[in-house]
């Protein structure tokens, strides 16, 4: 592919007590860096494409360890902005068993938040682009950062850019006083591909599977409960040509299923259910998922069905890698689409 992909969003410290340590107990923080966009960048370039992301970093010795590992993992970082007064951070307690994980956000007046219309050249960092990235985490920030969101949407869309989305509806975020529903109704209607699960499309926008208790079917989870999900999303968002849902079945904090539909509008497609039974980290599990997918509607643009099972096998695979990013190759996700499991020594 010789056009880029962009992504616009932000970067933070991850900061997390080490194995299962709980915070009352830990002495030390482990260190990543991660964020939903950047999640998908970086798994986009592990997978050889060219992508681009966009944020606004501290001019402080943080911001440049953040800029350091995005371009460590092949991303393009020459459209990133420097200013503002702070990096955002989040401290994340791993679960364990039947304990969930917990997160907790220390975000308040990072760069990104306090980023403006116009700061960036849209036209420029468009140029020979095929592809822009968002998700519902960048316009929960602030006011600000959502209308950066919505201008880089419009110049994307006048360009015909292929727009696509994460829902990601985030509860401990959109403390100010924007309206979350006008705002994520205006944004995803320039949408292309929407990706979304049953929390994401209940909270934005009131729609809902019918007949499914997630907290307590577990296992239960049927793709079949979701198409009625994805049909309403697409009646709402008419622009939209693919409208993709993830199904997790969370038997306890450490053992999940996993497995993903996709509707197009004629046609459902469904994947192979996994068990990932020794959960590493499922945290950006469904931004691997996201970086799969974008890989797979490019790489097998005749096959919607090899890019689904593509998308489900990288995220599947994320969790056994510890941080925010999907740090597989290609050979491994495909080696997973063949059947074979056996995580044997590859000498």
């Amino acid at each position: 592919m010789d056009k880029k992909i962009v992504t616009f969003g932000e970067i933070m410290l991850r900061l997390s007590p080490p194995g299962f340590l709980r915070f009352s107990q830990t002495t030390q923080f482990d260190v990543v860096y991660g964020g939903g966009e950047a999640n998908v960048a970086i798994s986009l370039a592990n997978f050889g494409l060219p992508v681009c992301f966009v944020t606004c970093l501290p001019e402080n010795d943080l911001g440049e360890c953040a800029l350091m590992e995005l371009r460590k993992r092949g991303v393009d970082t020459s459209h990133i902005m420097r200013g503002g007064k702070r990096l955002g951070i989040y401290f994340l307690e791993t679960g364990a068993v039947s304990r969930s994980s917990k997160v907790v956000y220390d975000r308040a007046y990072s760069s990104v938040s306090e980023i403006q219309t116009s700061m960036i050249n849209w036209d420029k960092v468009f140029e020979d682009a095929a592809w822009f990235h968002w998700t519902g985490i960048t316009p929960a920030i602030s006011q600000s950062a959502a209308d950066v969101c919505l201008e880089a949407i419009k110049v994307a869309k006048s360009k015909n850019i292929t727009i696509s989305t994460d829902l990601n509806y985030r509860s401990k975020l959109w403390k100010y006083k924007g309206d979350r529903v006008r705002i994520m109704q205006e944004l995803t209607s320039y949408c292309d591909i929407i990706l979304g699960n049953e929390e994401d499309a209940y909270k934005h926008f009131g729609i809902k599977p019918e007949g499914l208790d997630i907290t307590t079917e577990g296992e239960k989870v049927k793709a079949n409960s979701f198409v009625s999900v994805c049909k309403q999303m697409m009646i709402q968002f008419p622009q939209a040509k693919m409208v993709i849902t993830t199904l997790r079945g969370s038997l306890s904090a450490s053992h999940n299923t996993w497995a993903g539909i996709l509707y197009d509008g004629n046609k459902v497609y469904t994947s192979k259910e996994y068990h990932i039974t020794h959960i590493v980290d499922r945290v950006g599990g469904g931004d691997s998922f996201m970086g799969g997918l974008i890989y797979g509607l490019i790489t097998y643009q005749d096959d919607v069905q090899k890019a689904l099972d593509f998308a489900v096998a990288a995220s599947c695979l994320k969790h056994t890698i510890k941080g925010d990013a999907n740090l597989v190759c290609i050979s491994e996700v495909e080696k997973l689409m063949s059947g074979d499991s056996s995580g044997r020594v590859v000498r």
